[in-house]
């Protein structure tokens, strides 16, 4: 298997593996038992994963909640946040966000809308940014909340958080973002952000733990979810996987320690197999190619007679995808490249790749080979 998805998940590096191990089964305390050691090394362990993913945002370890992932650090980021502004009264009501957010972020903003608040959906450009003129205006009406990932899981665009989040704050609304595709990937703060979201399993670390973000100084309040024990500050109960969130941390530590060299590796990377693929297939092109992106990722729409699923039918050795990995299976159209202005026709000859980490050069050659062959077959077939 060539894998070139890494947007959708990565391989656990082995050294998060073997950090990871001894939590199994040498060392199962409950992070949270007092009074004996084996709770104590437990929560040691907790507290330096905690304080090295604090390292990889620039904030401090007081101000990082464990969640299970994204998803759930999305979720009580956007409806904690809301319904703590909510109990303090005010007119606040507006709850802002993307159409090219990721699902569980535009799920999480239209369900409030039964809790009497307002989303608001706005839209980007054809290079998949957000207009900060846009964004302004929707802010002079009253805001609760402004959800903005920083960079897509789709395209790779990066937005101006920057700008975004400045502006949101100046006129009094929280600033949530989902960093789950950025973090690990290019150097990130939390500076003039109140909410953030992280995913391990986006870089290198272990599926099943994420993070929240929350500001301490000036205090971020959120509404728990749901009801327990009063763990991670209470705002998320639940007994933290010990073994998980050592991985996460450890994550996290590589990602600092080799961020700068392993950026400009992928990125030939990425200009490789791209260069090749535009000799392959004249005509090709990248969507997003106008902003920003992260170094590995690349979402092309290829020229007319090449539909992406007969391309992938073609090389089932080559991990790619038509979209995010929680919509793959949909035969409906990429909804981020058709808020970005592409029709359905467009966006059914779209593929989405991405290198990484493990990525080798000898499967750049490998992958080409395979693209090679599948566009002389459709070419046959047309």
């Amino acid at each position: 298997m060539i894998y070139l998805d890494n947007q959708a998940t990565t391989r656990c590096d082995p050294e998060v593996v073997s950090a990871m191990l001894p939590w199994f089964s040498e060392h199962y305390g409950n992070p949270h038992s007092e009074g004996h050691e084996a709770g104590a090394v437990a929560s040691r362990a907790v507290e330096k994963a905690r304080n090295d993913i604090a390292g990889l945002i620039g904030a401090t370890s007081r101000e990082i909640i464990f969640t299970s992932g994204a998803t759930e650090a999305n979720n009580l980021a956007i409806k904690g946040a809301a319904r703590h502004v909510a109990r303090l009264g005010g007119d606040r009501r507006r709850v802002i966000t993307v159409a090219t957010e990721h699902k569980c972020v535009l799920e999480s903003v239209r369900d409030l809308a039964s809790e009497g608040f307002e989303p608001v959906i706005l839209p980007v450009s054809r290079s998949g940014l957000v207009d900060s003129d846009v964004l302004e205006q929707a802010l002079k009406v009253p805001t609760a909340l402004v959800s903005i990932m920083t960079a897509n899981n789709e395209t790779g665009v990066i937005q101006d958080i920057g700008v975004l989040s400045s502006l949101s704050r100046q006129a009094g609304a929280l600033f949530h973002t989902d960093a789950a595709q950025a973090a690990g990937k290019k150097a990130l703060t939390c500076a003039n952000i109140d909410l953030m979201s992280l995913s391990a399993h986006k870089f290198y670390g272990p599926k099943g733990v994420g993070a929240l973000y929350v500001r301490h100084r000036p205090r971020v309040r959120l509404h728990p979810l749901f009801s327990g024990g009063g763990q991670e500050r209470g705002v998320r109960s639940g007994t933290l996987p010990t073994p998980l969130v050592v991985g996460f941390g450890e994550a996290a530590r590589l990602a600092r320690s080799w961020l700068p060299e392993e950026t400009c590796r992928i990125e030939k990377l990425r200009e490789q197999i791209l260069a090749g693929l535009e000799t392959l297939f004249p005509g090709l092109v990248v969507n997003g190619a106008d902003a920003e992106r992260l170094p590995g990722a690349l979402n092309l729409m290829f020229p007319p007679g090449y539909e992406a699923r007969a391309l992938m039918d073609a090389m089932p050795d080559v991990a790619v995808s038509t979209g995010s990995a929680c919509t793959s299976a949909a035969i409906t159209p990429s909804y981020v490249l058709t808020a970005m202005g592409l029709d359905a026709k467009e966006a059914a000859r779209c593929l989405r790749l991405s290198v990484g980490r493990f990525t080798s050069t000898p499967e750049i050659v490998q992958a080409l080979d395979r693209f090679g062959v599948a566009a002389r077959e459709a070419r046959s077939a047309s």
